[in-house]
């Protein structure tokens, strides 16, 4: 299940022509694709386009009433090769996933797509997260599209402007035989707005007429000499098409460009940040008006030579408004300017920073910038408003800086207890190499645990340590999720292991999703799921392609039994490679399902049970040994209540959502025994109620009897 669920959103899907659509941008996008009549949609999901992908998800019988495919691809590379039924055929498809990575993972069907061309429409929408995203690197899109010449739109964040470039996208793609590539950032995914809606159109040829008469056109296969020929034509002529396609449409947009004699060249995707820093420096009001003029580029690449000529002729002075780096736009402008012998001087990353998200602030101090050194000064120096905030005494404060709590797992995560095990083994057998995937299991790197060497990429935890494999006293080992597992782990990290003979250990974490992303069902989701296959073990794919050495623990939260597991799989003399499947569910997922279901229950008058853990404070010595091994949120430390000890003890928060880690921790390392489980009963029965009342009544006489035997020893004779 995903994390969350857009049925009733998706009943917005049926609005007609005139009808007044208000929602999400991802919903949106969702609409557009539907009114543009595309035939099959296919992606995988990676934030922050992961909503699109449970979007068509639960739009399933809106897809399948317009005779629509849709497919969740096993990966990014799976999606972009499904658009080759847009090479022979007139069929308008969309592929969405994650970039920049998912891009990378991609790039070997869109470069083969590219180079061959289009017939129907091809639309490549990418989740852009550039900046405060959730890319584990800094990069862009922009130098891929430039690399195989896919036209880049980067659409004003509204919805008007975005169910435009998603339709405009399939019509550029139609008039240049060229794959587009629909750009849509973090904030564009999630904005809220409205717009009119279109009726949903079916596609007039559609996936049947394509099986029934098939079509080869050899020329458009990446073969020599027509791979040479595709070259030839991007320029000669899907170039020019696209070109002209986007001045004769006016993709791009010219705002107040008569209002003086400098102007400012923005990407869409960073106008409204733009329009609301002009706005705080009284250079625009609230609905948009400039008194800047502004080129706004919807369409980042190409660049449109005569509309930068256009907009900057008249002008002494131009600001490029582009975030990130490299600056490629800026150096196509300047390009552009020296050729045609313009006098404008061009400015960007010289007021604006050569690196990271453009955010309000950094893009007010470029603009400041620029207008100082064209001699001009905003009318309204903006400032926040002071506020007076009280000194306080920082004698309390402690003595040693509060360091920063680092990312980790979440409470209850059945991957804990697996790297919690990894450490009790490394403390008998020494520290191995540990080669991490994307995912959760990257938070294995940073304490507590402080394991992992290196990571490669999703399902590429197997492959990262493939070259060492050598004759030593110690195996490597990789982990990795089972969404990256069916991603790319199967082939590229178990089967590469099996064909080359490695000695290494792989820990599957089996926890039934692609829970990173959002959720999604894969193949060996214990789910049942209406729509998808599920419920294939991942120990019979393993077994499939000849690893002998497999065991599945079907519990990650019995630590012991991990422990014991990897200390085989790390010490036998079985040759091959070795893989160790760990099964649990995701609890923050399982906590989704069943948190509603409990309340329900509950308001309803039925028995519902919960369980919790807590410390025995007078049996808890302070040395936290729990806390470093685990390194449960929901362990933390108070106040000792024996004012003759002052270590601080152990305590369980209220967030504890009982999976009984902390007391395995406990067992498995030989640790103190002070943990202790509770049951918490909502409507309990009539004997769990007196029951209840005599252990209350029995607990409370022995703890009389008790105080009066301390009393008697602390002072004897007293009372007597």
């Amino acid at each position: 299940m995903a994390e969350r669920s857009f049925v009733e959103e998706v009943k917005k899907l049926r609005l007609g022509e005139g009808e007044v659509f208000r929602g999400e941008g991802i919903l949106a996008v969702t609409k557009a694709l539907l009114e543009s009549g595309v035939a099959y949609v296919c992606g995988y999901q990676g934030a922050p386009i992961s909503h699109l992908m449970d979007v068509l998800a639960d739009a399933q019988d809106i897809l399948s009433e317009h005779g629509i495919r849709f497919e969740n691809s096993a990966s990014e590379a799976t999606a972009a090769a499904t658009l080759a039924a847009s090479v022979n055929y007139p069929l308008r498809g969309a592929a969405t996933f994650k970039s920049t990575v998912g891009t990378n993972v991609a790039s070997d069907a869109l470069a083969n797509l590219a180079s061959g061309g289009v017939t129907g429409g091809a639309l490549i929408i990418v989740g852009e997260d550039y900046g405060e995203g959730s890319s584990i690197m800094q990069e862009r899109s922009h130098a891929f599209a430039m690399k195989s010449q896919i036209w880049l739109l980067d659409p004003r964040p509204n919805l008007p402007s975005i169910v435009k470039a998603v339709k405009d996208g399939f019509a550029l793609s139609e008039a240049s035989h060229t794959p587009v590539m629909l750009q849509l950032r973090i904030r564009a995914c999630h904005v809220h707005g409205q717009f009119v809606a279109s009726d949903n159109q079916r596609s007039p040829f559609t996936l049947q007429d394509a099986l029934e008469q098939p079509r080869r056109d050899v020329s458009r296969i990446v073969l020599p000499p027509a791979s040479f020929q595709h070259e030839q034509e991007k320029i000669a002529e899907r170039w020019p098409a696209a070109v002209r396609f986007i001045t004769e449409h006016g993709l791009n947009e010219f705002f107040s460009e008569q209002a003086d004699d400098i102007g400012i060249i923005v990407q869409g995707g960073s106008y409204n940040t733009l329009l609301r820093v002009l706005e705080r420096m009284g250079l625009a009001d609230i609905y948009g008006e400039s008194r800047v003029p502004l080129y706004v580029m919807n369409v980042a690449y190409p660049v449109i030579d005569e509309e930068v000529i256009r907009f900057c002729e008249g002008k002494r002075a131009v600001l490029m408004v582009e975030e990130g780096q490299p600056n490629f736009i800026e150096q196509n402008v300047a390009a552009i300017l020296r050729q045609h012998g313009s006098a404008t001087a061009l400015h960007g990353k010289d007021v604006l920073p050569k690196a990271g998200e453009y955010t309000a602030a950094q893009v007010m101090r470029g603009v400041r910038a620029f207008l100082s050194r064209v001699g001009r000064s905003a009318p309204q120096d903006y400032r926040l408003p002071e506020r007076q905030i009280p000194v306080q005494a920082v004698s309390a404060l402690p003595a040693a800086p509060v360091h920063a709590r680092p990312p980790g797992f979440c409470t209850g995560c059945p991957e804990r207890p697996i790297f919690t095990a990894m450490k009790l083994v490394e403390r008998e057998l020494g520290a191995h190499h540990v080669s991490a995937d994307i995912g959760c299991h990257l938070f294995s790197i940073l304490p507590p645990f402080n394991l992992g060497n290196t990571t490669m990429g999703y399902g590429l935890g197997a492959a990262g340590a493939a070259a060492l494999n050598a004759p030593a006293g110690k195996r490597a080992i990789s982990v990795m999720g089972d969404g990256g597992f069916w991603h790319n782990g199967l082939t590229s990290g178990i089967a590469n292991a099996v064909f080359n003979r490695s000695d290494n250990l792989t820990i599957v974490v089996d926890n039934s999703y692609t829970s990173a992303t959002g959720g999604q069902d894969i193949l060996s989701s214990t789910a049942s799921n209406p729509t998808r296959s599920t419920g294939h073990a991942i120990e019979a794919a393993v077994r499939g392609v000849g690893v002998k050495w497999v065991r599945t623990l079907r519990h990650t939260y019995d630590v012991a039994g991990m422990v014991k597991t990897l200390r085989e799989a790390l010490t036998t003399s079985q040759a091959g490679p070795k893989v160790l499947i760990a099964q649990s569910e995701c609890m923050l997922n399982k906590q989704r399902r069943e948190k509603p279901l409990k309340a329900k229950a509950a308001a309803a008058g039925e028995r519902v049970v919960r369980e919790r853990f807590g410390v025995d404070a007078d049996v808890c010595t302070g040395d936290h040994s729990c806390i470093r091994l685990s390194g449960c949120p929901s362990l933390s430390v108070k106040p000792n209540p024996d004012p003759l000890r002052t270590d601080p003890v152990a305590t369980v928060l209220d967030s504890c959502v009982g999976c009984g880690l902390c007391g395995e921790v406990a067992h498995a390392a030989v640790l103190c025994p002070s943990f202790y489980k509770t049951r918490i009963v909502s409507n309990p029965s009539r004997w769990e109620r007196w029951r209840d009342r005599l252990s209350a009544a029995v607990i409370a006489r022995l703890q009389r009897r008790a105080e009066r035997r301390r009393a008697r020893l602390a002072f004897p004779g007293v009372g007597s």
